[in-house]
């Protein structure tokens, strides 16, 4: 992937993040069930560490 599509796929992953953390804290508030979205934020944050990464070996960041 050239740098402005691992660029793009990151700010989509950090969306991604915000919006499942937002939905986590909801359903922890009316006591709901959490184990699902724990899992989806630990699978993103292994693929924006993985992004990153390659936008290091590019020099960029």
């Amino acid at each position: 992937m050239n740098r402005d599509k691992l660029l793009a796929k990151l700010d989509e992953l950090k969306s991604d993040y915000v919006r499942i953390q937002g939905d986590m804290d909801k359903l922890e508030y009316v006591k709901g069930r959490v184990s699902s979205a724990e899992e989806q934020l630990i699978r993103l944050e292994g693929e924006i560490a993985e992004v990153r990464k390659q936008l290091e070996e590019l020099g960029e960041e």
